[in-house]
């Protein structure tokens, strides 16, 4: 029996409060988790609950989020420690996957646990759906967050509600994962199509540090001394302590440049420099010609 746990994936997710100054605790609101076999996919068993918190004046009466908890909802709910057994044998020695668990609903559920002076749960593995996403999705679907993902792939709106979320989280992966294969198997031709589709003022840090250097490189040659290249990066503002969205939210950077390339000058001048482009262009690969015409077009 514990050989078969310990092939078996639980996705799970936390909701909790979101402390809105120095010094107040986290509290668990909602458990949500599903046990997965991992060669099919499919679902074994699922688990959700809500929780009510020591505090209750921690939970808002109205929720900010649309799907949010309510104080009302959690009044007449068990606490941690009436459902900590049920929490213990769906999540002890499993593989444990989830978005941002790591920095997040792990801390959360060790914490849980200490409060009530037991031991925490402990898995077998971990999948945190965010670094493995990050790493090889790259920023095609924008910031790293589920809903930004689930909205990538037309999967709905995000419920911020425990077990939705597992759920949701399991198809994004598969989702990722079937983009990720059909590109394995024409890597010249599908690797970087989604970067293609990228708007021109908006690229990934590695995209446009490329981009720049290829461009300024090459129209150095044909314009010495006259290229400007303008880039603004901008960076997401840090977020006030306790803000809702930085629970489960990566930091994101995104580069905004628009390089131009030729100098101002008469429409002959300009000519004559693109028919120079194009006689050189004989034995320059077509990817590199392609980019030259798009920045000469901008």
């Amino acid at each position: 029996m514990k050989q078969e746990m310990a092939n078996e994936i639980v996705f799970f997710d936390l909701e909790t409060n979101v402390p809105r100054k120095a010094g107040q605790k986290f509290w668990v609101l909602e458990f949500g988790a599903m046990v997965v076999c991992p060669r099919k996919l499919v679902e074994l068993e699922s688990y959700c609950t809500l929780i009510r918190p020591g505090d209750l004046t921690a939970v808002g009466v109205k929720s900010g989020r649309v799907h949010g908890i309510t104080r009302g909802a959690v009044l007449e709910a068990p606490t941690f420690e009436e459902v900590a057994d049920k929490i213990f044998g769906i999540l002890n020695g499993r593989i444990w996957a989830g978005h941002n668990i790591r920095r997040f609903d792990c801390v959360r559920i060790r914490e849980a646990f200490k409060e009530i002076g037991r031991p925490a749960p402990e898995p077998v593995g971990l999948i945190d759906s965010l670094g493995v996403l990050s790493e090889k999705f790259g920023k095609r679907a924008g910031n790293m967050k589920m809903a930004s993902l689930a909205t990538y792939f037309g999967l709905g709106e995000q419920k911020h509600r425990s077990l939705d979320d597992v759920r949701m989280n399991l198809e994004v992966l598969k989702h990722c994962a079937t983009v990720l294969f059909l590109e394995s198997s024409l890597p010249n031709v599908l690797e970087d199509q989604w970067q293609h589709d990228l708007s021109p003022s908006i690229t990934t840090r590695s995209r446009s540090n490329i981009l720049e250097s290829s461009v300024s490189s090459s129209m150095s040659k044909q314009w010495p001394q006259k290229t400007t290249t303008t880039m603004m990066t901008t960076r997401s503002k840090s977020k006030p302590y306790g803000q809702e969205t930085s629970r489960k939210s990566p930091s994101s950077v995104l580069n905004h440049h628009r390089v131009v390339p030729y100098p101002t000058g008469s429409l002959g001048q300009m000519t004559e420099k693109v028919k120079s482009i194009l006689r050189n262009a004989r034995n320059t690969p077509l990817n590199n010609l392609i980019k030259h015409s798009h920045t000469l077009l901008r």
